[in-house]
């Protein structure tokens, strides 16, 4: 048997999440940054707190209550923005060794910030080398900003217009076209794998071969980064999950 994978499960990621307490531009107490995912489904496993995950996709704008022990998700394509109702900690599971986080995201941010992915780098860099202060300043405006043109998405929609909503998604598209390789490298080595193998340990006990699980382990770790800002708030950080 040749197949074999001993990573996190299936190749998911996992980090911990407590969104932002900042006041957002329609008055929530709290709230994320409305973003979408161009290859991944996320889900959240609600652990603390109350709020709701607003979405949008062609199929309509939709508010999902979040409370302890609430577990959302949502598909590629899906715009979702965490609203914060007060103390809202998630525990979020992402699809390939946590490439929404390490790539796949595209903020809803105005056109002219969507036309390359240089310019839309900038608009949503927080930088590393200045205090908290500043970096609280760059995560807020970008959030905002994006909430800004979240509405508007969500006003066309609803208003029965899917033209914004579709150009959107396309400039999304465009702005990760040159990373799509490294995707699929991360995709191959993880969840790829991961399913291959499984699928190599199920023909052999059909075989009666039971090799494998002479390899049983055991893993564990702990975040190696705490408070990150993220897009929909401070997170803890788990690589490698």
């Amino acid at each position: 048997m040749s197949a074999a994978y001993d990573g996190f499960p299936a190749a998911v990621g996992v980090s911990r999440l407590r969104v932002y307490d900042w006041p957002t531009v329609e008055g929530h107490p709290g709230g994320g940054t409305p973003h979408l995912h161009l290859t991944c489904s996320e889900g959240y496993v609600v652990t603390a707190g109350r709020g709701h995950v607003q979405t949008l996709a062609p199929s309509g704008y939709r508010e999902t209550p979040l409370e302890p022990g609430t577990v959302a998700w949502f598909t590629p394509g899906t715009i979702h923005r965490l609203v914060d109702d007060g103390g809202l900690e998630i525990t979020v599971v992402m699809q390939n060794s946590g490439l929404p986080e390490a790539g796949d995201a595209v903020l809803t941010l105005p056109p002219d910030l969507l036309t390359d992915p240089g310019t839309y780098a900038d608009a949503v860099r927080i930088p590393a080398d200045v205090p908290e202060p500043e970096q609280v300043d760059a995560a807020r405006t970008r959030r905002d900003l994006a909430t800004r043109r979240f509405l508007e998405l969500r006003g066309a929609t609803e208003g029965g217009d899917p033209g914004p909503l579709a150009a959107f998604q396309r400039a999304a598209a465009a702005l990760v076209r040159a990373r799509l390789d490294g995707w699929e490298r991360r995709w191959r080595d993880g969840a790829h794998a991961a399913a291959a193998a499984t699928g190599a340990q199920i023909a052999a006990l059909r075989g009666g071969d039971v090799r494998h699980l002479a390899d049983a382990r055991v893993a564990a770790t702990g975040p190696t980064e705490r408070g990150r800002f993220g897009m929909c708030g401070r997170l803890d950080v788990y690589p490698g999950i």
